[in-house]
């Protein structure tokens, strides 16, 4: 039996989608509308509870491109709980999924946006403190070629938004966010700042240029060891190496963002100037088409072909069936049709017959057969008997007959008393019988 769970009354808990750096999120529906949003669940006995903060942090950076919106947040149970915009996979699942390489124009499509959504936070007066591509995701439907920014649960305000007063300089800080993205002051103990964020952006956006970065794969028995080889690894690379055998621009956005001061303002404009040159240089299309767009489009048109072949292939056997002789089903069908298709052509027989009898009445055989019978009987009979025949004109009545059976009856004695005129007849009747057998064939055909 599967429990019914809900927070804020009408936002039902689904499936696990994902983990964040203090709680679970599991995919919800608004049992109202049927949207569906994200949820993310903190347990409330947890030693240091983020997800408040992190919520009032999101509604601090509402409003913004890129940034979630809150829907709702509360406890429950024993869970706080937050339920924000559902959004599409990270950038870090997208890289996996193009076998963990990143075209040039990717890398510069992202790196447009990113540097935006960072200047954006910064001008709230927030700094992130964990970039790293688990924590950007691409949007759904028409946002999907828009890059997010989620994760505040380690965000600090940097400066007082009314004062303007910055934090002061400090030391001695643990680090904070992800070890392989972290700028080597942090590593360093000391407090982070707009700086670091963009720093640990170079990081990211060279990582998806290479695959890897130098320090990944490093071996140690504890995590704080672990630690200290990442910071070893990246102070002994230089810029030169990070980037060697890539464009010059991003040698330039490394050595820019590492020489800020502690409390400097970067300049934003300068750093998207750098990547937007590069791309029309590259003569790239702003056309937000990205490498998993491609990679994806590539799967459905292969997929598609091989679900063409399979249907060709399952056609063949199809047709050979159709051209093998009927089932008994069609049999049956055809014993049913059969004696009505027989009344058809009886009825057809029945028209012909009757239109050909009708085009013989008018066929010039008849007045050719009066005459002849009209010279026998004057060569062979007397007057008198001829005389008879006039006052009584029996070929007359013949001529009219609608049926050429009626047309040689055995009535017609004096047609017989004539030899010649018997031949003649014969081969008139031959004649005529060879014009029916045409008229038949004819309305057949």
């Amino acid at each position: 039996m599967q429990l019914d769970l809900r927070v804020g009354k009408k936002y039902r808990i689904g499936r696990k989608i994902g983990s964040g750096s203090f709680g679970d999120i599991y995919l919800g529906t608004n049992i109202i509308s049927g949207e569906e949003v994200a949820i993310k669940l903190e347990n409330t006995k947890a030693k240091h509870p983020q997800l408040e903060y992190e919520a009032k942090v999101y509604k601090a950076l509402s409003g913004g491109v890129g940034i979630p919106f809150v829907r709702w947040y509360g406890t429950e149970c024993d869970y706080n709980a937050m339920v924000i915009d559902l959004l599409g996979p990270s950038l870090e699942d997208l890289f996996n999924y193009c076998n963990r390489k990143f075209s040039y124009k990717t890398v510069l499509l992202l790196a447009d946006q990113l540097i935006c959504r960072i200047e954006y936070i910064h001008a709230r007066c927030f700094i992130h403190r964990d970039i790293k591509p688990d924590n950007f995701l691409m949007g759904i439907g028409r946002r999907g070629s828009q890059v997010n920014v989620i994760d505040f649960g380690l965000a600090k305000k940097y400066r007082d938004p009314r004062t303007h007063l910055h934090i002061p300089y400090r030391e001695n800080k643990n680090l904070t966010g992800t070890a392989r993205y972290a700028s080597v002051n942090t590593h360093l103990g000391i407090e982070q700042l707009r700086r670091d964020d963009l720093e640990s952006l170079g990081y990211v956006l060279i990582y998806f240029c290479r695959g890897s970065l130098p320090w990944q794969g490093l071996k140690a028995a504890t995590k704080r060891q672990k630690y200290d080889r990442i910071m070893e690894k990246k102070m002994t690379t230089s810029n030169d190496v990070l980037c060697k055998g890539l464009p010059v621009e991003f040698l330039e956005y490394m050595n820019y963002v590492k020489s800020l001061r502690f409390d400097d303002k970067p300049d934003y404009p300068y750093l998207r100037k750098l990547f937007r040159d590069l791309f029309r240089r590259e003569e790239y299309k702003y056309d937000y088409v990205f490498d998993w767009t491609l990679y994806k489009f590539q799967q459905e048109k292969q997929r598609q072909q091989q679900g063409k072949t399979g249907d060709i292939d399952q056609q063949a056997p199809a047709q050979q069936q159709q051209q093998q002789a009927p089932t008994q089903q069609q049999q049956q069908q055809l014993q049913q049709q059969s004696p009505q298709l027989q009344q058809q052509a009886q009825q057809q027989l029945l028209s012909q017959q009757q239109q050909q009898q009708q085009s013989l009445a008018q066929s010039p055989v008849v007045p050719q057969v009066q005459q002849l019978q009209q010279q026998s009987q004057q060569k062979s009979q007397t007057p008198q008997l001829a005389q008879k025949q006039q006052q009584q004109p029996q070929y007359q009545q013949y001529a009219n007959a609608p049926s050429s059976f009626q047309r040689f009856s055995t009535n017609q004695q004096p047609l017989a008393q004539s030899p010649q005129l018997l031949q003649q007849q014969q081969a008139g009747a031959q004649q005529q019988q060879m014009q029916d057998r045409r008229l038949n064939n004819q309305a057949w055909i």
